[in-house]
């Protein structure tokens, strides 16, 4: 049983302008292992709750929800973190898509992480923070503040979707024409197989297939002279570029791929990050090389850095960090090819290969 203490702060929190903590928790009716950090690219409000079932507590989460179209899930969105497993039975919480989930945080693990309570402690106390489209903190209310919390929110909204520049490198002129249509064929003659992504469950890293994810087909090339050549131009072409724009020195190169995202499948990959589980937490930067251009749709787009869209001509390179949140809009007409490699060097080559021990069944190990 916690105690609620709504008047105090005295338990640390993430300070202002941090970024604030990753996790992943049960969120009601939606995943059982929700990832927080797909939420960003809009302003985020999380309400550590502790029970709605606390007259304050209540009266608070009344206001929150009271305006509930700000909660949309393009601009907004809110999560109530709950440790008390009565509240959703006991109809003192609703999910209401879009933009309103409850966490049930019964063993209090992320309300710890957030300073809302103490491993060591029964004691709670209920505040809301406020994050903005980078899930940095923008701003931490006490129960009694929720009109000040909800105007700080609508002012984050009310600035509009920033048009920052990603940090993105963009090269044109990897891959000439001849190589871009030999990658092509390949494809075309064999046929591509369904492409899933990758997870942690149970501790290891699978790959899932779930095209209301991600729906896209890969093929593997197989010609080893071609994936030199292809290394070669990758290292004379984008590594001094890397070294140049981020002091990295990337001397590995992973996956020898060519992809579609096909139109008539709606081929897209929503938003994600590259080195989220132990089997891919080696990869230091991702690589998208378009083959073609006559297609449209199927664009990159930063989330945590706005709607601005990327897209490299035909041959040209987008370079970014793995851990950067992005996704491959829907594809609307046609196919669009690209080689996709990711880039790391000699210690995450390490690192690689002491995680052969994390990889699910169907996942290849790596050896040096």
């Amino acid at each position: 049983m916690i105690q609620l203490r709504t008047s105090a702060d005295s338990i640390p929190k993430p300070v202002l302008g941090s970024p604030a903590p990753w996790f992943k928790a049960h969120v009601l009716d939606v995943n059982a292992r929700y990832s927080f950090h797909t939420v960003a690219g809009r302003v985020v409000v999380l309400f550590f709750m502790g029970s709605a079932a606390t007259p304050e507590v209540k009266s608070a989460h009344d206001i929150l929800i009271g305006g509930a179209d700000r909660f949309d899930d393009r601009q907004c969105c809110f999560f109530g973190i709950t440790t008390d497993p009565d509240d959703q039975p006991a109809d003192r919480i609703e999910t209401r898509l879009p933009g309103i989930r409850y966490i049930l945080d019964d063993d209090r693990a992320v309300s710890a992480v957030y300073g809302a309570s103490r491993a060591d402690s029964v004691l709670y106390e209920p505040y809301v923070m406020i994050l903005d489209r980078q899930l940095r903190v923008a701003g931490r209310f006490l129960i009694r503040d929720m009109h000040a919390a909800l105007s700080l929110a609508d002012k984050l909204i009310g600035e509009g979707t920033p048009e920052d520049w990603a940090p993105v490198l963009l090269v044109p002129r990897v891959f000439d024409q001849a190589t871009c249509k030999t990658l092509i064929d390949i494809y075309d003659a064999e046929g591509g197989e369904d492409s899933g992504f990758m997870r942690e469950v149970d501790g290891k890293t699978v790959s899932i297939i779930d095209h209301g994810h991600k729906r896209r087909s890969d093929v593997t090339i197989k010609d080893q002279e071609l994936c030199k050549m292809l290394s070669a131009r990758v290292n004379h072409c984008l590594r001094p570029i890397i070294h140049r724009a981020f002091n990295f020195e990337a001397t590995r190169m992973e996956r020898y791929i060519v992809a579609c995202y096909e139109a008539s499948v709606g081929g897209h990959f929503r938003p994600h990050r590259d080195n989220t589980t132990r089997g891919t937490a080696h990869r230091r930067f991702a690589v998208t090389i378009n083959l073609n251009d006559d297609f449209d749709g199927g664009e990159l787009r930063f989330p945590e850095f706005g709607t601005r869209t990327y897209r490299p001509p035909p041959g040209g390179a987008i370079v970014f960090g793995c851990g950067l949140l992005h996704e491959a809009t829907p594809v609307s007409r046609g196919r669009r090819y690209a080689f996709l490699p990711f880039l790391y060097d000699d210690a995450a080559a390490a690192q690689r290969e002491a995680n052969n021990q994390y990889l699910g069944e169907g996942v290849g190990a790596y050896r040096q």
